[in-house]
């Protein structure tokens, strides 16, 4: 694991607490340094803090995204709990947050939490290709394709994708989709907000107007498959039909 903080103390806590836990860990103190050793070593996770010399946090978790291959888990430390720092941090593709002062203890149960969402295979009865019209995801090979254009997914939107696949139609709140893609029983649900967002635009044809994936006001989100569109508008023509017929009988003499 590679840790990334340029404060000593918070650095040499991090790396002997997540060193007990049986990682061995690599400590960069800066932005340039951290995607040398990430390039170098090709972690199977980066905690990275938001604040840093040279390049932030973000131009950081950025980078590694735009590096190319699977993309790696990033849990992401800021100092300051204001939720616009949390959103920035989801927003560039970090899988969590926590926020500082923390404990070590929970850091290291959200790395493992990360990393087990992460590098677990799917189950047998999981692994099927998952279409929906011109959306196509494999969760054995977690790729994603549109139109037969590789989707680039973060971990953590490629789940969330896989899990509104998985079951079309049914409105799922924030608070269950937390629990069910993200393994928490509780937590920020501004998180699933910012994750929704982030996969209306990689997959949506106008992510101001998504028709995949549904907003029910006061209720949550809804996956809304091609088809099922197509079906529903066939059933309100019919309907159209079936009542503009009564009301021609209603106008026979």
């Amino acid at each position: 694991m590679l840790v990334v903080e340029d404060d000593p103390t918070v650095a040499e806590v991090v790396t002997g607490y997540l060193t007990r836990a049986g990682h061995r860990v690599e400590h960069a103190a800066d932005g340039l340094a951290a995607l040398e050793r990430a390039a170098a070593v090709r972690p199977r996770l980066v905690v990275l803090d938001l604040m840093l010399p040279g390049l932030d946090g973000l131009e950081v978790c950025r980078r590694l995204r735009a590096g190319g291959g699977p993309p790696v888990p990033v849990v992401m430390l800021t100092a300051r709990g204001e939720e616009a720092d949390r959103i920035l941090g989801l927003e560039v593709g970090a899988d969590d947050y926590l926020t500082k002062p923390f404990s070590p203890r929970e850091l290291v149960l959200r790395v493992a939490a990360v990393l087990r969402r992460a590098e677990a295979p799917p189950p047998a009865a999981a692994s099927a290709v998952l279409r929906a019209g011109d959306l196509l995801a494999d969760p054995a090979a977690r790729r994603a394709e549109r139109g037969g254009r590789e989707l680039a997914l973060t971990g953590r939107e490629f789940d969330l994708l896989v899990f509104l696949l998985r079951h079309p139609g049914r409105v799922f709140s924030r608070e269950e989709l937390l629990r069910h893609v993200w393994g928490w029983e509780f937590g920020d649900t501004s998180t699933v907000t910012v994750h929704v967002r982030r996969l209306r635009e990689k997959v949506e044809d106008d992510p101001a107007a998504p028709v995949l994936i549904s907003t029910v006001w006061s209720a949550g989100y809804r996956f809304d498959p091609p088809q099922g569109r197509a079906r529903d508008r066939a059933r309100d023509k019919a309907l159209d039909g079936a009542w503009d017929g009564a009301r021609d009988g209603d106008r026979r003499p």
